[in-house]
């Protein structure tokens, strides 16, 4: 943090980039949202950003798949209410989730990769919830874990450091094995066929 501080007083915020892939990218993303919560949004690129959460997304059968997503999040919004009191913060000041919904870094994924292949589903699942007139419960749940209430009840500081409200989703639509899933050299390939989707939060 310190470094990127020093380059971007340097050089200019317009001027430097973050970009990292899989542990890479999670440093990337964690400098990323530092900076982003103190009003300094860097142009991020983030190659095979690890998801933290078991990958739902690899589940075949779509109404199964739905399923456990409406389920998880039902259960992580009722969690994060009965834990916050009913408790909502000012959204200017207080609620980091909004705080960092301006700041959008580009994610690019690959659905073969289990690393990253839940966050197709993060975002994609936000917007279902919104098309089935659950959208509070969809924007709720994906500004928390499971694990990260259970700490907040615990009275320890547990931000989940892998959940961003806004993104550019790059999808690699090829068939490929885990390790060329997951590997870097994907990205230049010169027939790389790609889907592109902008989500941005909504509160």
């Amino acid at each position: 943090m310190e470094a990127t501080r020093n380059i971007v007083y340097k050089s200019g915020l317009g001027n430097i980039w973050l970009a990292g892939h899989s542990l890479g990218s999670s440093i990337a993303l964690l400098i990323g949202r530092n900076m982003a919560k103190n009003g300094s949004h860097m142009e991020t690129y983030l190659f095979n950003p690890p998801f933290m959460f078991p990958p739902i997304e690899r589940i075949k059968n779509d109404k199964l798949k739905h399923g456990v997503r409406f389920a998880n999040s039902v259960l992580t919004a009722g969690l994060a209410v009965a834990v916050n009191g009913g408790h909502k913060p000012n959204p200017a000041q207080d609620d980091p989730f909004i705080v960092l919904s301006y700041w959008v870094p580009h994610l690019f994924l690959n659905p073969s990769d289990l690393i990253c292949s839940e966050y197709m589903g993060y975002f994609e699942h936000r917007e279902s919830m919104e098309k089935i007139g659950c959208g509070k419960i969809g924007r709720l749940a994906t500004q928390h874990t499971i694990g990260s209430i259970v700490s907040t009840a615990l009275g320890k500081d547990s931000e989940p450091m892998h959940l961003i409200p806004s993104a550019y989703l790059t999808t690699n639509l090829g068939s490929t094995n885990f390790k060329e899933a997951h590997g870097i050299r994907q990205w230049w390939k010169p027939d790389l066929q790609c889907k592109f989707k902008e989500y941005q939060f909504k509160h």
